[in-house]
């Protein structure tokens, strides 16, 4: 028995069709979503969330709902696998660190969930007071001490083959009372082999900073960033529906040392819902060319 020729043309047609959806439905998928824009969703139903994180056209995640050992809620393990059934690649996971002593278990939680990068969010409670309200931060020691916390947690992390980052906001770029600024002290007082660095674009402009003098100052030091955009009242904003130009950012992205890049907007206005801002600013990354980088 001989099968038909028209058969088989249908099925390699069937094949092409399919390899060709495939492709543009990969080409369509870029970047990656700090969670913590979407932490209420989250709290409330984290395998549903994730999903619509996915098809929004994202890549990987950065988590920000550490707590007891878990992710959200969940033991890392399964974490990992839940990310994994929707498309999303654990990159990076923001830890926030009172004291050195909870770190091991935390550390421990990281590499069993897949996560490439642990960064510290802000100064730990037990060297800096932070004022929320006025987004200053008083040191209990010296800049020496912050930066030999973070030296010592890299080593930790390094250990165990996760690389450590710090995330700015715009206090650590004020200067202190000797003039000089914490993110650069920091900079200048680490050893890339152990800490490097997370650059929130939003909080550089907010504080009058260039991300690409940072660049052309500290090569190779910013592994990843915080991609969102400021409005006209100098507030979060979508990507692209605001003032930053993220072109201009972008095409020294190399020389910044930046991996992987995260749209987070810590809060939305004007009724506008997260899960619909991620949206615009997948879309927006996407007219900055963002989806040129993965």
């Amino acid at each position: 028995m001989t099968r038909s020729p028209f058969i088989n043309k249908y099925a390699l047609l069937a094949i092409i069709v399919c390899t060709l959806l495939t492709k543009v439905s990969s080409q369509e998928k870029f970047g990656g979503l700090a969670l913590y824009t979407l932490r209420d969703a989250m709290g409330s139903d984290v395998e549903a969330t994730l999903q619509k994180v996915s098809a929004a056209g994202y890549n990987y995640v950065e988590a920000a709902g550490y707590s007891d050992g878990k992710f959200y809620g969940v033991e890392p393990a399964e974490f990992k696998k839940m990310l994994k059934s929707k498309g999303l690649q654990p990159i990076s996971t923001h830890q926030r660190v009172m004291d050195m002593a909870e770190t091991d278990a935390m550390i421990s939680a990281v590499k069993e969930a897949g996560f490439k990068y642990f960064v510290v969010p802000s100064p730990p409670r037990s060297l800096v007071d932070v004022n929320r309200e006025t987004r200053t931060m008083k040191m209990k020691g010296s800049l020496d001490d912050f930066a030999d916390f973070l030296t010592e947690l890299g080593k930790k992390c390094e250990k165990e083959g996760i690389q450590l980052l710090y995330h700015n906001h715009d206090m650590e770029l004020r200067p202190n009372t000797d003039g000089v600024k914490p993110l650069d002290y920091l900079l200048q007082n680490t050893d890339p082999k152990y800490v490097n660095f997370q650059m929130d674009l939003f909080w550089m402009t907010r504080a009058n900073e260039d991300p690409v003098a940072y660049f052309e100052k500290y090569p190779g030091r910013f592994k990843s960033w915080h991609v969102k955009d400021m409005d006209q009242k100098d507030r979060f904003a979508p990507v692209g529906q605001g003032k930053i130009d993220f072109g201009r950012i972008l095409k020294d992205g190399k020389k910044s040392g930046m991996q992987y890049f995260f749209v987070e907007q810590d809060r939305v206005f004007d009724d506008l819902d997260p899960l619909e801002a991620i949206k615009i600013s997948h879309k927006g990354l996407k007219d900055f060319g963002f989806d040129k980088v993965d």
